[in-house]
């Protein structure tokens, strides 16, 4: 299990774009935010045990050893363009193309 010993905020600023702060310690956060609890089950251990902020969506994992906290407007906006995104869709190679072809006209054959 890592160390996560990087804090990521991320905001919105007045021209809409994200704002990210890093910190190297949780010092300057619970200087600025409430601390309402702590993570007691998430599925990255290493954020076991890591503070909930009132006002702030975390911690979540963001590789290796950072921290992330968002807040609420930035959070729904990032989980409304992870939903909008389609997945690629899978191309049949043509040697499986022509096997399912070759199936489905000796299924016509048998009937």
């Amino acid at each position: 299990m890592t160390k996560k010993d990087t804090f990521r905020v991320v905001a919105r600023g007045s021209d809409g774009s994200l704002q990210i702060r890093d910190y190297v310690s949780l010092d300057p956060l619970t200087d600025h935010h409430e601390q309402v609890g702590i993570d007691d089950c998430s599925t990255d251990l290493a954020l076991r045990g890591m503070p909930v902020f009132r006002g702030l969506i975390g911690p979540m994992p963001e590789g290796k050893n950072i921290v992330r906290y968002e807040t609420p407007e930035v959070f729904e906006m990032l989980t409304k363009e992870w939903g909008i995104t389609k997945p690629k869709k899978r191309r049949r190679r043509a040697s499986e193309k022509k096997a399912v072809e070759a199936s489905s006209d000796s299924a016509e054959l048998v009937s």
